[in-house]
């Protein structure tokens, strides 16, 4: 049963992508992101401690997931009338990264375009995990297309997902634990134990909404479905490799491979055929994203119409 409303979701996603989330409010208030952060660092500090790490993070994971979604339907309740579908609408905005995502992307294809290499790793530096110092320009340029493509799921597929099968409800506990997933979600010595819940409660989140996403990139590059079908099972993570393959396989470059992650090399197989891409190929993937926004746009669309 759907409980979201699809025209809210509509309009949400029309907002963001011209908007994005307003500076001025970001200074004000801070963003949602934010303050699950704090409650997530607040649990780390406080709980993540051997030799019940585990369950400290299973605990975590389900404090998150009730917070949050108490939290999205405490709005809920609270709303009435247009003003109040207003008030949902752009609280959804914030759950969403059309804009900012084109925008961080678009940060390092400019200076990389033009041979600035120093800032180009500074811009890809903020939206990647991987150590770049080390990237000449074909590794930047598959760190951002990967990163494009995998965040279009996760920052934009999935939590419009959770909100259309949930309302605000599900688009807050998803963006709780996969903020969890981000910060504690890591297999290193502090975080295999506490973090393993988030993390795996996060692939759940996202699998339905990775397969979803690797479908709209491919319908809007015209193609990679092969590559899709082959490669998605080669990611380290369940649900990265369905949008990253598809994005290989339109642009029909090798995109994965291994890569450092502060300053430890690990092992990752390759997604897709040919070459590396370059800063053209990063600039086709752009193009391919935006298609792929307004077929996400079309079908919320669609859904709205025949609800």
């Amino acid at each position: 049963m759907i409980m979201g409303h699809p025209e809210q979701l509509l309009i949400a996603l029309i907002l963001e992508s011209v908007l994005g989330y307003p500076a001025w409010l970001l200074a004000r208030i801070g963003h949602p992101v934010m303050w699950a952060g704090r409650m997530i660092g607040a649990m780390d500090r406080h709980w993540n401690r051997a030799p019940h790490a585990r369950t400290a993070g299973v605990l975590t994971a389900i404090a998150l997931v009730m917070t949050s979604g108490a939290a999205g339907l405490l709005i809920e309740r609270l709303a009435g009338g247009w003003g109040g579908d207003m008030a949902i609408i752009l609280i959804a905005t914030s759950g969403l990264a059309q804009r900012s995502l084109h925008d961080h992307v678009a940060a390092v294809v400019r200076p990389l375009a033009g041979g600035e290499l120093a800032a180009a790793r500074s811009a890809l530096s903020a939206i990647v995990g991987r150590d770049t110092a080390v990237l000449d320009i074909p590794g930047m340029a598959a760190a951002a297309t990967e990163t494009l493509a995998e965040s279009f799921c996760d920052g934009i597929v999935a939590p419009a997902f959770w909100f259309l099968v949930l309302g605000l409800p599900g688009l807050f506990a998803f963006k709780a634990i996969s903020t969890a997933d981000s910060m504690i979600g890591h297999l290193d010595a502090r975080y295999r134990q506490f973090g393993w819940a988030s993390a795996r409660l996060d692939d759940c989140l996202n699998w339905l909404p990775a397969r979803l996403a690797g479908g709209l990139i491919c319908l809007a590059g015209g193609g990679g479905w092969r590559i899709l079908v082959r490669d998605a099972g080669n990611h380290l993570s369940p649900n990265a490799g369905w949008p990253e393959s598809a994005m290989a396989g339109v642009l029909g470059v090798r995109l994965g491979g291994g890569a450092a992650y502060d300053g430890e090399w690990i092992a990752r197989e390759t997604l897709g055929d040919g070459p590396a891409p370059g800063v053209a190929d990063l600039t086709r993937a752009m193009s391919v994203y935006r298609r792929a926004c307004v077929l996400l746009l079309l079908t919320v669309g669609g859904v709205a119409w025949l609800l």
